[in-house]
């Protein structure tokens, strides 16, 4: 009975994880695609005549620098996620930690600006960075993409912090610890998978920004990957082939990250700083 019930569990997520993967799949298949068999109907999913070439003449347009546009998107998410942790781990710790005045109020706050829509913010932005002299700059990019992501890693890894014992952190003072210490060398590695998640998500959310990108970055050279990829479609005719090419080239550095922050994470859910 049990092994019968293993495998129905086995079964299941096999076709949950179809269910989600089939786009994917579609897409790759649709990089390897000329535009004709794309467009034909009725469709076909397994190319008749397979196209890698549709990769090498991507990077090739003379409108869409997509070398840079890729070197741009790495730049900005990284930085920004960078930032973002540097910014959200000591003040999710402090938040955790010290009951101030108006904490509530704060992390209240902290939730409510996740629930707000870049987009609305966006006129607001331009007029900020042209005020701060760095429109149209990758500062500016990760300053905002480091705005978005900010409240949502600090309530993260504020619950992560609160899960902590407190007397794990007195028995470090007693050995000799200081704050900053102790946040570094004790509660950082119990915390491993908020941090992994935190970074996850907010590299994710900088490396598919789009709206902010859009209107703040006005030279090509400068745009994202996400922005690069509208050149693709125009008013009478998409180039599907390539959109889905560089759909495909986007996606894959953050598997490749996942994967190898997922060892990690799962070293985490047993790290810590016991004596």
């Amino acid at each position: 009975m049990r092994n019968r019930r293993r495998w129905d569990l086995t079964v299941v997520g096999i076709m949950l994880a179809l269910l989600f993967l089939i786009p994917f799949i579609v897409m790759v298949l649709g990089s390897l695609k000329t535009q004709a068999e794309i467009l034909r109907v009725p469709p076909s999913y397994i190319p008749d005549t397979w196209q890698p070439q549709n990769y090498v003449d991507m990077w090739s347009t003379p409108e869409t620098p997509l070398q840079h546009n890729l070197i741009s998107t790495v730049v900005i998410s990284l930085c920004a996620t960078v930032l973002v942790l540097l910014v959200a781990v000591p003040a999710a710790y402090y938040s955790a930690r010290r009951r101030f005045p108006g904490r509530l109020a704060f992390l209240g706050l902290v939730l409510i600006t996740q629930m707000v829509q870049p987009t609305v913010l966006v006129v607001g932005l331009i007029k900020e960075m042209l005020a701060l002299d760095i429109s149209d700059t990758w500062l500016a990019m990760i300053l905002v993409n480091a705005a978005f992501n900010l409240s949502f890693a600090v309530w993260i890894l504020h619950s992560f912090f609160a899960t902590i014992p407190v007397e794990i952190e007195e028995a470090a003072r007693l050995d000799g610890l200081n704050r900053w210490q102790i946040l570094v060398k004790v509660s950082l590695p119990l915390v491993w998978p908020g941090v992994v998640t935190a970074t996850i998500f907010t590299l994710v959310a900088c490396w598919n920004e789009f709206a902010a990108s859009l209107v703040i970055l006005n030279t090509p050279d400068n745009q994202p990957l996400s922005v690069a990829l509208t050149k693709f479609i125009g008013q009478y005719q998409t180039a599907w082939q390539y959109v889905f090419a560089i759909s495909t080239v986007s996606i894959v550095p953050v598997v490749i990250l996942f994967a190898l922050i997922e060892k990690r994470l799962v070293a985490g859910l047993t790290a810590g700083s016991v004596k």
